[in-house]
């Protein structure tokens, strides 16, 4: 019985002698690693005819880009490895993809190698891999010249996010005649592919940019679509929702939005909460258009604390009222029908001192404020009359029609 034990214990040993062992090391997708066996190609007559043939069809498809090392301390293991054709760790075994997933590595006894496999990529995988660039709508403005181009370059490569088309075609339109806008326009209502652009649009809504959400919404109104459409309803909509994410040059452009649109249920209540938003916000408001742009938007039906509040802010950032400002500031104070004779009369000095130069047409909008606000101010009417004087000899025709009208 001895002889036996002892005689199984030599052949074992022989045998080990035979078989080199190595452990090849898998990489798993969450990180985890799981050894195998693997036997190196050795002659099966030593020890079974079809056991080598075995292990080694077991290992043909197993492992390319793994890391192959000897069991033992004494290094790296490559005598009696064969480098075969394999599948790759590919995006559909690892959600996160490695960052050798595309390149593969065997450890020999110098270091780390390259192993080119002679891997070509067809051209469809180059075309499902490669992602078409956002363009910004600067870009789109500058490239194209006509509505319908913009388009085209939507219904060719679709980028993220498509309010930069819209917002681009409102730039370009702003360059346009009267009559060729109306053309384009309507060019534009019948493109095969302005229908899928309001469909990306409503579904960006939720996930653009705030600001890019006004953007977008700003150049649709300016372009002529009916505001009792479904895209302008459901980008109203949204912007009620994400209201609470408006900073201060949200409130401008939100502001301009709601004065460029009729009166509706979806409006009135957006107009609401911006009346809610300002009376927290008015205090953090840094810049004087900023300032007056939602005064201006807020309108007559705006409570009379949130008009007082505003005006105390105005008053506080007289010293940085520019020329511009003080000129606006009368139109402003119209459109809330609210008068505020300091503020006027701080303006109306400002105003006085620098009428020259003044266009025309915005003196015309100051008296015509004076008169809906009922502010009567003699060096103000004095300083107008006299320019007007001044300078009615070299007026245009179309200047003098303005004036009499």
């Amino acid at each position: 019985m001895n002889n036996r034990a002892g005689s199984f214990l030599q052949n074992l040993r022989q045998f080990r002698t035979l078989v080199p062992t190595g452990r090849t090391v898998r990489l798993y997708p969450l990180g985890f690693c799981r050894p195998q066996i693997v036997y190196s190609n050795w002659n099966p007559r030593n020890f079974l005819n079809n056991f080598g043939n075995t292990i080694q069809s077991s290992i043909r498809c197993l492992f390319q880009g793994a890391l192959i090392c000897k069991s033992g301390d004494d290094g790296f293991q490559t005598k009696g490895i064969r480098i075969v054709t394999a599948l790759t760790i590919d995006r559909l075994l690892c959600p996160r993809r490695l960052s050798f997933d595309s390149k593969h590595f065997l450890v020999s006894d110098n270091g780390l190698k390259k192993i080119n496999f002679h891997h070509e990529a067809s051209n469809e995988e180059v075309t499902k891999r490669t992602k078409p660039t956002p363009v910004s709508c600067r870009k789109l403005s500058e490239k194209c010249n006509s509505l319908s181009d913009v388009l085209d370059l939507f219904s060719e490569a679709p980028t993220f996010p498509s309010s930069n088309y819209f917002s681009a075609m409102w730039v370009i339109a702003k360059r346009m005649s009267d009559d060729q806008k109306r053309f384009e326009k309507q060019l534009m209502f019948n493109h095969p592919a302005f229908s899928q652009l309001c469909e990306h649009s409503m579904r960006e809504a939720k996930i653009i940019h705030y600001n890019s959400l006004l953007f977008s919404l700003h150049a649709m109104v300016k372009l002529g679509i009916p505001q009792n459409t479904l895209l302008i309803q459901t980008l109203l909509r949204v912007v009620q929702e994400r209201i609470n994410e408006c900073d201060e040059k949200c409130l401008s452009i939100l502001s301009t939005i709601l004065e460029a649109m009729e009166p509706c249920k979806n409006v009135d209540v957006l107009r609401a909460g911006l009346w809610m938003l300002v009376d927290q916000q008015v205090w953090k408001i840094e810049h004087v258009f900023t300032l007056q742009t939602v005064m201006k938007c807020i309108g007559k039906d705006a409570p009379i604390g949130l008009k007082r509040k505003l005006e105390m802010k105005a008053l506080k950032e007289l010293d940085q009222f520019s020329v511009l400002n003080s000129q606006h500031m009368f139109e402003v104070l119209a459109a809330m029908n609210y008068r505020s004779v300091i503020l006027l009369n701080e303006c109306s000095a400002m105003v006085t001192s620098n009428i020259h130069g003044c266009p025309l047409k915005m003196l015309i909008n100051i008296l015509q404020s004076c008169r809906d606000l009922r502010y009567l101010n003699m060096d103000l009417f004095k300083g107008i009359a006299d320019y007007v004087a001044t300078t009615f000899d070299i007026w245009k025709l179309k200047q003098v029609r303005m004036l009499i009208v």
